[in-house]
């Protein structure tokens, strides 16, 4: 049994391969100043290519056992089989799985709960009879058993807590809401509106749409409302830009099909890279995000930071971010979302006024909080199984 003071933090990155997983886990440790919590090393163990994203640091150490870099069999079979050893050997007081999902018999354990699709009901049967909607459901269980078994599981909003607990029941171990940040390049000072009559069809205004294009994201219903925007002649195209779920890729291009032909208005531009997507909102007049199931909306985050005007759906976490600070619609009501757009269009104060109090708000989403405050808690989940132990090894 472990008495010093000193911390050793173990992060499973098994099956953190890409996008915002990754992205979370290479911020987090960017940030974290893990000596001031008397935390002396963390360990990761990963892929190659996760770990290579990783910035060297002095106490962190980078661990690739050959199984990781193979099929989800095999990684899962490492995580479920070994990684509970991995963890003892390396001195670990607490084990972070921020994908989720974890199975071994190491404790304490941190979990986090990043995708909330599983989790709510109406939204995962937009799949209908397929392989996605049985994974999502398989998901559900698994993460569920997860929470349940872990010492402490964080959350990123207060809607999200809620969500899961409502199909959990109470959990037995910690918990606490910590919110992603925010990467710096995404800040841009919001810029002066103009009136309508400023724009033309050669300069129009700009809505730019960022996400995957996929069944609880509405693009269609989105080029709809700009459809009719169009119709009473206002001069505003629409940006979409995001990788795709094939199906709802489709739905996509028939909507385009048969509202814009030409492609003259409506512009999907695949995915773009991270890095690359703070140009995207340098171009922008407006940002819109149209889902109806989010855990922590990321791109509404860089929006607000970007100083953009924003129309956002009214669903899930989207108010608890952007509180009064956007014009919110219904994302599966075209013509509300019209409303939306025409409240924005046709205000360039209220533009103005948007756009500086969610740049205001975006300040408060920063790395550096989010690194102190995750392990500050794994630092009080370990030390508090840590007393647990003493306890009960002295009450023998």
């Amino acid at each position: 049994m472990k008495v010093n003071n000193s911390l050793t933090i173990g992060i499973d990155a098994t099956n953190l391969r890409r996008g915002g997983g990754v992205t979370h886990l290479v911020e987090f440790l960017r940030a974290a100043q893990p000596s001031a919590l008397g935390i002396e090393r963390v360990v990761v163990w990963g892929s190659m290519s996760t770990l290579n994203a990783l910035e060297n640091r002095p106490w962190l150490y980078k661990c690739n056992p050959v199984a990781l870099d193979k099929g989800l069999f095999h990684r899962t079979h490492w995580q479920r089989y070994r990684l509970s050893q991995a963890a003892h050997d390396e001195g670990c007081d607490v084990l972070f799985v921020p994908g989720g999902s974890y199975a071994g018999n190491f404790h304490p354990v941190v979990t986090m709960s990043q995708n909330l699709l599983p989790f709510e009901m109406p939204e995962l049967l937009r799949y209908g009879l397929t392989l996605f909607t049985l994974k999502l459901f398989l998901l559900r269980f698994v993460q569920s058993r997860s929470f349940r078994k872990t010492d402490g599981v964080i959350f990123l909003t207060q809607y999200a807590r809620d969500a899961v607990l409502r199909v959990t029941g109470k959990l037995l171990g910690k918990t606490c809401i910590i919110p992603h940040g925010l990467n710096p390049r995404f800040n841009m000072s919001p810029r002066v509106q103009r009136c309508m009559v400023g724009y033309d069809q050669d300069h129009p205004y700009r809505v730019l749409y960022v996400s995957i294009i996929d069944q609880y994201k509405h693009q269609w219903h989105v080029i709809e409302a700009v459809a009719v925007l169009r119709k009473e002649g206002l001069p505003i195209v629409l940006d979409l830009v995001g990788p795709a779920y094939p199906p709802a890729l489709q739905r996509l291009n028939e909507t385009i099909s048969c509202l814009d032909a030409e492609r003259r208005w409506v512009h999907y531009h695949g995915p773009i890279p991270f890095n690359d997507l703070h140009l995207r909102y340098a171009e922008a007049d407006a940002g819109l995000f149209a889902s109806s199931c989010e855990n922590m909306p990321n791109i509404l985050l860089e929006y607000m930071a970007a100083g953009l005007p924003i129309a956002c759906s009214d669903r899930g976490p989207m108010a608890e971010i952007l509180g009064d600070a956007g014009v919110y619609f219904d994302p599966e009501q075209p013509d509300d979302i019209v409303r939306a757009l025409h409240k924005l269009v046709d205000s360039p104060q209220l533009r103005t006024d948007l756009a500086q109090a969610s740049y205001e708000r975006a300040r408060q989403y920063l790395w550096p909080r989010c690194a102190d405050e995750t392990l500050s808690f794994l630092a009080a989940v370990a030390k508090q199984y840590l007393k647990w132990q003493v306890n009960r090894y002295c009450s023998r």
